[in-house]
């Protein structure tokens, strides 16, 4: 039997290399039948056999797959004719169009980019099986948002010259409801206080409406993992998720979860150790930042705090990529040891920074902010920095920086900086009319960043019975490399306040300025500036009993020299809807003796934000306070009312029209009129506001609209008031106006635009409330 079966093998050997033999032949030429959209060199590039190379039943083989490999046929075979290579193919349909209907909650632009990322696009290779794994995917994406009910079919139209048209239809269907969440297990802490660890909750009244009660998957695993880290970080160490169970309805709308866990024994510290090599930084100045000590309540988030911190610190020393890592031991009598294992690892140093994203800013603009150097070790704090500064411009919408490694390269990194250009200019036009004010036509241009070079300009113009003014200012950062900035500015007014609800007289005025500012440190500026400007005062003859006087004891044309100091601090995070951080600045500005009136005129301004605990970025708090002071000196004895404080209206003291607050002026008695006086100002101004800054839920683009709740106080005061003032106070806490309410600011292209909704309190009969404003090319 073994011997036959030799035979037999030895009979099969000989055919097969028989059969080979005959069937090798030596290619002379390669021809390529059925190519519709797929080009010949396309073909011979992804076969590996060519012109003159010995054809065996193996190469072709390989040749049919390798062709099949490629996505571009359904069918391949090859044939001989002669020593000719005969390669014939039955290319796949291409796309010619992908409709998807019936999706709500992706929506269809996000849907189209999935497909896209898998292959099928208009004008692609059609693939049945890459449509079906698709289609399986964004089903499991759905049961994932708890939607168990969604479905999705597809109908492929076959149509002329080898395309296809693809309709997705989608059957989102509603997403499963919580009907009851249950613990086994828990003895420390009761149901109600793990429930409200958790995101995902019970059935409530108005549940419906937040959507609180919807399952989700990813919410699901959110929870667990809170609740784990509300355990341990309560000193609970062992604690444990045994397993959840997800029971479900028949009609998969409804779902019952229970969470089993083991609570374990609470446990206290015992000793705490630092080990590891910190190549040349400090022991002593690692140590100082563990925040764990033996005795204390084990916490898991105090150890991933000292973990942060230690990184943190070690990267200031340009340890990058330094890590730290709590290694507990969990002791049987109740108590833990603790081991921070503490790796320097290389220093690292920085190759090049890239920018990103800065279509319209130049380059030289994003470097002359950096703080962290090219060739230098990198600091996350240099880093750090140098996004704020960034985003201090007001130039971008979003900021974003990483720092990978350089392949190949041990010890180097590369600063990526990608940026958001948003828009940084407001072109307004107006034309109007108004029953005191008569037709109004404006317009102005205020553009920062100007073609990317970092410079500010602005030009305005406006024209109406009330006001005809132009005016021009120039704005470079940076005049020299060392960030001193210079600023230039022109203006021509002519104001006739008898055409509105004000006093009877009108001004005209002209001026030229400089200002230049000396950087001190990285986040405070000295300013200092000088302007010669000449206003005449033109008298209406139904001028205030106030306005009379001044222009009795003064006259009507003053040629003034001023000057300007100013210092400032700024932290804010963005110089443009700002949450964190605050900005102090204090001016003083002196008409120098020399000018036909001395005054002076002192402005303090305050602004600091605070995060909202528990709540993410985009909430905070603000609180403003806007403080001025005026006064004559020298041989002027009344400051000029010219240069008056006004307060209300947007950018002061909401709920109320613009520039009413304050003393009110004293009619002339020889016109006989009893009615009160009109707007006045004085010259002491205090301005207070308290806001809550919170995201809009609909919007999408949150850097490009701020909403919050306002509560604002303020009024402006005089120390001059005569007993026939109207509405004149000195400075007292009883007399603020007071008012609370929402508004929002939007940043368009054009602009910014804002909306005020505000009830006043504690005003009286002299005070003109708003309670609906809207204003253009401001924001708060």
């Amino acid at each position: 039997m073994r011997r036959l079966r030799l035979v037999l093998l030895l009979a099969f050997c000989w055919v097969s290399t028989y059969t080979s033999a005959n069937y090798s032949f030596e290619i002379s030429d390669i021809r390529v039948q059925g190519l519709l959209r797929v080009t010949p060199g396309t073909v011979f590039n992804a076969m590996s056999i060519d012109i003159g190379d010995v054809a065996t039943p193996q190469s072709i083989r390989a040749t049919i797959r390798e062709l099949f490999k490629t996505g571009y046929f359904r069918d391949v075979a090859i044939n001989r004719d002669g020593d000719i290579l005969l390669v014939e193919v039955s290319e796949r349909p291409s796309i010619v169009s992908i409709e998807i209907s019936g999706n709500k909650a992706v929506p269809t632009e996000a849907l189209l980019e999935g497909l896209a990322a898998e292959g099928l696009k208009e004008g692609e290779i059609f693939k049945q099986a890459t449509l079906d794994r698709v289609r399986i995917e964004l089903i499991r994406q759905y049961v994932a948002q708890g939607q168990y009910t969604a479905n999705i079919e597809t109908d492929i139209d076959v149509l002329a010259r080898n395309r296809v048209s693809i309709e997705i239809e989608v059957e989102e269907g509603k997403r499963a409801t919580i009907v009851q969440i249950a613990f086994v297990g828990n003895e420390v802490f009761s149901t109600k206080t793990l429930l409200e660890q958790m995101e995902l909750k019970q059935p409530t009244l108005f549940g419906f409406i937040s959507g609180e009660n919807r399952y989700s998957r990813e919410k699901l695993q959110g929870d667990l993992e809170s609740i784990e880290a509300f355990y341990t970080d309560r000193g609970y160490i062992e604690f444990k998720i045994n397993s959840t169970q997800v029971s479900m309805t028949p009609d998969r709308k409804q779902v019952y979860l229970t969470i089993n866990i083991s609570e374990g024994a609470k446990h206290l510290i015992n000793k705490v150790e630092l080990v590891g090599d910190l190549s040349d930084v400090d022991p002593k100045a690692i140590e100082e930042l563990i925040v764990v000590s033996e005795g204390q309540l084990y916490s898991s988030a105090l150890l991933t705090a000292t973990e942060e911190l230690v990184t943190r610190q070690l990267g200031r020393y340009g340890y990058t990529f330094a890590t730290a890592t709590a290694v507990t031991d969990v002791q049987e009598d109740g108590l833990v040891d603790i081991k921070f294992m503490v790796n320097t690892g290389k220093r690292a140093y920085v190759r090049r920074m890239n920018f990103t994203g800065n279509t319209t800013t130049r380059d030289t603009v994003l470097r002359r902010e950096m703080r962290q150097l090219e060739g230098a070790w990198a600091s996350i704090d240099l880093i750090d920095l140098s996004k704020v500064r960034l985003e201090r411009l007001g130039f971008f919408s979003d900021v974003t920086v990483e720092t990978p490694e350089v392949a190949g390269e041990d010890g180097l990194i590369d600063v990526d900086i990608q940026v958001q250009e948003q828009s940084t200019g407001a072109i307004t036009g107006s034309l109007g009319y108004q029953k005191l004010s008569g037709v109004i036509l404006g317009a102005s241009v205020q553009k920062a960043n100007i073609a990317g070079t970092g410079k500010n300009i602005g030009f305005s113009l406006n024209w109406s019975d009330y006001r005809k003014s132009v005016s021009y200012t120039y704005i470079n950062p940076y005049f020299t490399k060392e960030g001193v900035s210079r600023g230039l500015s022109v203006f021509l007014r002519d104001t006739d306040y008898s055409t509105l609800n004000l006093n009877a007289f009108s001004t005209s005025a002209i001026g030229a300025g400089a200002r230049f500012g000396f950087p001190i440190g990285e986040t405070k500026r000295l300013q200092f500036a000088g302007r010669i400007e000449f206003t005449d005062v033109e008298n209406s003859g139904a001028e205030a009993t106030e306005i009379q006087d001044f222009i009795s004891s003064s006259g009507t044309d003053f040629l003034n020299y001023k000057v300007e100091g100013l210092w400032s601090r700024d932290t804010r995070n963005r110089a443009v809807f700002a949450t964190r951080g605050s900005r102090q600045t204090t001016a003083l500005e002196v008409s120098v003796p020399g000018s036909d009136l001395e005054f002076y005129r002192a402005n303090v301004q305050l602004e600091q934000y605070f995060p909202v605990p528990w709540l993410d970025s985009n909430y905070a708090i603000r609180l403003n306070a806007d403080l001025g002071f005026g006064g004559a000196y020298g041989e002027t004895e009344v400051y000029p009312f010219y240069e008056h404080f006004y307060a209300g209206g947007f950018g002061s003291i909401r709920g109320y029209k613009r520039s009413t607050l304050g003393p009110r002026s004293t009619t002339l008695q020889n016109f006989g009129s009893n009615v009160p006086g009109r707007p006045f100002g004085g010259n002491v101004l205090t301005e207070l506001s308290a806001e809550f800054i919170f995201p809009l839920p609909f919007m999408k683009n949150k850097a490009q609209v701020r909403s919050l709740y306002y509560i604002d106080a303020g009024n402006v005061f005089s120390d001059h008031c005569s007993e026939t003032s109207v509405n004149c106070f000195a400075p007292s806490f009883s007399e603020l106006r007071g008012s609370t309410g929402v508004a929002v600011s939007w940043l368009t292209r054009m602009g910014p635009m804002s909306f005020s909704l505000g009830v006043p309190f504690n005003d009286t009969e002299f005070d003109e409330t708003e309670i609906f404003s809207f204003e253009v090319g401001q924001t708060f």
